[in-house]
Parts: structure tokens; sequence; C-alpha cells
């Protein structure tokens, strides 16, 4: 299949090296401004200067988002951030405030734009206001079928077209959110989303027993009446790649480590080797919501997971391998593990889903153990597989 851009998210430093690591072609970052997950850890700006060389040096890429919706306060910040980014080399920006695109035009002509996905843009039209506007790329909506992204790469012919493939949904698709500035007080679009939508919901009558409050159910499944499936487009790249979309985007920046590397690994895979159901279900080793292709293939009325707020994964997080020398591998611990039982590897090498028994185990101090239980310590035990510094270590199934 033609290969297009495998972008992930990185929610801060550390991250940026492990969706690298994992065969991500280029991240996507926020400063501690003017990003759209204000509660994801971020970057300073230093830290963002610093990701930035880290990804040049490896041929990779790093794309900013500043998508708020911006006020009039905002600007003369704005101004002098969209100034840094282009001095730092950030391979392009993620606008999608009108005001701030005119902007970075004014202050940052030298810095590529990108048009963010909360510019809801669902049209051939659309797109092209956008190219004129100066974008080189527009990130698509999620309302979109894999029939209507054709015409609008048909249209815009050389307009890069990014889109979705992975990853949680907005109830409201593309992000514009008003449920968590009208129940919490914090609004979506400058960052602040509470994921209202993820409650479990409940009805009050004052005409209802019981201090008032009704049972609510939805086809006996639950409450979760606003909660989005998870969209999973793993099985579908190459139609999405024919119709013209040029950069595959994970959604994650609030997501654990454990979770970009196990989702870039399985995407990089499929980019390279084509879709197998081996790494289809490498997407069921992390904790998600019902998966979905929302609506590349026409409408769909099954977008809604009424069942509970989030699954659990098949795979639990155990560790971090720091290096591996003659058949012995160090880590440092994630969750508890034992001598005796198996453990498998999540590797971008050629280690990948190799399962093993951990024998000769050993603590910092280089004394016998039998239970690893000290959280973050370091262990040393037998592998007979070549591993390197960045591989993690998993267990299949809960303790």
């Amino acid at each position: 299949m033609t290969k297009a851009e495998l972008l992930a998210p990185a929610g801060n430093l550390n991250k940026l090296k492990i969706a690298l690591y994992f065969g991500a072609d280029a991240v996507y970052a926020g400063g501690k401004a003017f990003s759209l997950r204000t509660f994801a850890d971020n970057f300073t700006d230093e830290e963002l200067a610093e990701g930035i060389a880290f990804a040049h040096a490896r041929g990779k890429k790093v794309y900013v988002a500043a998508n708020i919706f911006a006020r009039n306060a905002d600007f003369a910040r704005l101004a002098e951030y969209l100034r840094f980014l282009q001095e730092i080399g950030a391979d392009a920006v993620l606008l999608s405030d009108p005001g701030a695109i005119a902007l970075r035009n004014e202050v940052a002509p030298r810095l590529p734009l990108h048009i963010s996905t909360q510019a809801n843009t669902c049209n051939a039209h659309s797109a092209a206001f956008w190219r004129a506007a100066g974008a080189s790329r527009v990130v698509l909506a999620r309302e979109l079928s894999l029939a209507e992204i054709g015409g609008i790469a048909e249209y815009n012919r050389g307009l890069e077209l990014e889109a979705f493939v992975h990853g949680a949904m907005c109830i409201s698709y593309s992000g514009r959110c008003l449920l968590s500035d009208y129940l919490d007080g914090r609004s979506s679009n400058r960052g602040a989303c509470v994921q209202a939508c993820r409650w479990k919901y409940e009805i009050r009558s004052d005409q209802a027993k019981n201090g008032g409050w009704l049972e609510m159910s939805e086809d006996d499944k639950g409450t979760y009446l606003l909660n989005s499936k998870d969209l999973n487009m793993s099985a579908h790249l190459e139609e999405l790649a024919a119709a013209g979309v040029c950069s595959f985007k994970i959604e994650g920046r609030m997501k654990s480590e454990y979770y970009l590397a196990t989702v870039v690994n399985a995407y990089r895979r499929i980019l390279d080797g084509g879709y197998t159901a081996a790494l289809g279900e490498e997407l069921n080793c992390v904790a998600h919501r019902a998966y979905t292709t929302a609506y590349a293939f026409g409408e769909n009325r099954e977008t809604v997971n009424y069942d509970d707020s989030q699954t659990k994964g098949d795979c639990e997080y155990i560790a971090n391998v720091l290096s591996w020398e003659s058949g012995r591998v160090r880590a440092e611990m994630r969750n508890r593990f034992y001598e005796g039982e198996e453990l498998e590897i999540l590797s971008p090498g050629g280690s990948f889903a190799r399962r093993f028994t951990v024998r000769g185990m050993r603590d910092r101090a280089g004394e016998p153990c039998a239970d690893a239980k000290r959280v973050q310590e370091i262990y040393t035990f037998d592998c007979p597989y070549p591993l390197a510094e960045g591989d993690i270590l998993r267990r299949r199934g809960k303790k």
C-alpha cells in the first residue's frame, strides 16, 4: 500500500520519544497555552525546542497544536508564541480560529499551517477556503465518509488531508462541544474539557418517589447516553489512502505511555506489512471503549457505547526495559509480577510478541527475589530474546 504518514499524540516529552521509538513518522504536541488538552502534561517552551530537535535528528516531524477558539486577550501572547514556533523549527502549527490563522500569516508566515479538526471541515469548498488562507494541510472532520473524503481530495489536488484513524471520539464528533462548559464551567473549546460525555446519567423528577430519582435505561444496557465508541480504522487504511488521506492520526495526548506504545506499534506494523487479525487484536491490549468505524462507510447509528465508560484491555503493563545483555534483562517495574510467570514483549523490533518465563530474578541490590512488588524498583532476570531500551514487558490477562 502507499505509505502514508503515521501521526501520534505526544502529551509530554517522554511520550514524544516513545511514539517515535515505536514507529511514528510525526507527533503532534501542545504547549502550556493555546492547546485543547490543558489537562495533559504538555510542553514548556524549552521542552518543545528539545522535542523538535530530537525528532529532526531522527528524520521525524513535530506539529504543535494551538487550536483554541481565542478571545481578544489571547492575541498578544499568541503572536509571541507563533513567532517562537517558527524560530524553533516546528514543522507546522495546528490552528482552527480564523483570527489566529490571520495572525499566523502576519507574524509567522514561514511556519507551515495545518487546519485543526476543530474547524469542522466537512466539504471540498471549505478545504479550498483554508488552502487559500495559507494552509498546506487540513485535518478532516470525523463525520466524513470515505466517499466524501475522496471528493474533497479530488477538488483540492495538492492539499494534504489528515484524518483520525484511532482513539476516543467526542460526542460532538469534531470536538466543538459545550457540554463541559455548561455542566462544570470549563470550556472544551479552550482546552479544559472534563469529558462530561463519559459520565453516567440519571433523571430526576419532582413527580417521582424515592427522592425524585427515576430509573433510566437504554435498551437494558445502561445510562452512558453520550459516550461515543472509540474509532478504529486499522483494517481500512488502504481505503483511506485511496480516498486521498496522507496522514493517519491517532488520538490520545492524555493516554498512558503503554497505550501509546501499543497502538503506535500496531499501526506501524499494519502500514509496513498490511493488516492481519493478530495486529487487529493488538488494539484490544489497551483499555478502550467498543470500537467503531464511525461514518467511514456512510450513515452509522451504532456509534454510542451504552455499556460502560470504558473496557479494560487484554494485557497489563508490567515493566519498562532499561537494558539487555547476555540473556539478562534489566527492567523498571510498573505493575507487580513474580518469578515463574510468563511475560510478553512489546517492541518495534524482532522480539515483538515473544513470550518468556521470568527466571533468576534479582532486585536492585542483586539479591534473589521472587516477588517484584516494589513500585518502580529495578529488577534483573533471564530473557532469551534480545531487547532494547524502550521496549515494554506486559502480562496477558489480569492478576
